[in-house]
């Protein structure tokens, strides 16, 4: 298992579109998250002009799928976004945990 971020870059203009998109888009996001795919996700605040998603699966495609099915991206509402791997090291959901000891 490895834990990927999926970034957003918001449109200028997204807190005017989104009310529109935004009942699909939380559906869709709910759903990942009941297979065990998003551990969170939200906007970012002041100024929210961008998001992250974080998932947790064996390879980045599960992210990847994601964004093209999603109504913000479908809807123009994401003017561009891409995927990461994220090694996490601390915390009880480290997936790769680095106590002080062993660094």
């Amino acid at each position: 298992m490895k834990h990927f971020l999926l970034f957003y870059d918001y449109v200028p203009d997204v807190f005017e579109r989104r009310p529109q998109f935004r009942g699909a888009h939380l559906k869709h996001a709910w759903a990942a998250q009941q297979r065990g795919e998003i551990i969170v996700a939200g906007a970012l605040a002041d100024p929210v002009d961008c998001a992250l998603l974080m998932f947790a699966r064996e390879d980045k495609s599960v992210a990847e799928d994601f964004a093209p099915a999603d109504p913000y991206v479908t809807g123009g509402l994401v003017a561009s976004w891409h995927v990461r791997e994220w090694t996490t090291v601390v915390g009880e959901s480290a997936l790769t945990p680095v106590r002080p000891d062993e660094a």
